[in-house]
């Protein structure tokens, strides 16, 4: 992403993903699964958050296609494996 081109823009998906890592950190301190699909769901939230500004940031041509591909994979990445981990966690319930 191009620097000064929006600072209000790029502090909203540092904070977003700020959340997603926060969120998990503070879920996992709860001690209950339930607890922490909880919290597990709103980083997948964040996460989708993140995913709508990179959408954003290609249409406003803040970065380059391969910029938002790289964004976008690692997003989905980050997705997947917390969906991955909510379904674990529903195995403990059983």
């Amino acid at each position: 992403m191009q620097d000064n081109r929006d600072f209000g823009f790029r502090d909203q998906i540092q904070r977003a993903a700020v959340s997603i890592m926060n969120n998990i950190a503070e879920g996992s301190e709860y001690g209950s699964p339930q607890a922490f699909k909880r919290y597990l769901f709103i980083a997948k939230g964040s996460c989708a958050e993140v995913r709508s500004m990179i959408y954003l940031c290609k249409e406003l041509d803040y970065c380059s296609e391969e910029q938002y591909q790289d964004l976008l994979s690692g997003c989905k990445i980050i997705s997947s494996a917390i969906n991955n981990h909510i379904k674990y966690l529903d195995t403990l319930d059983k």
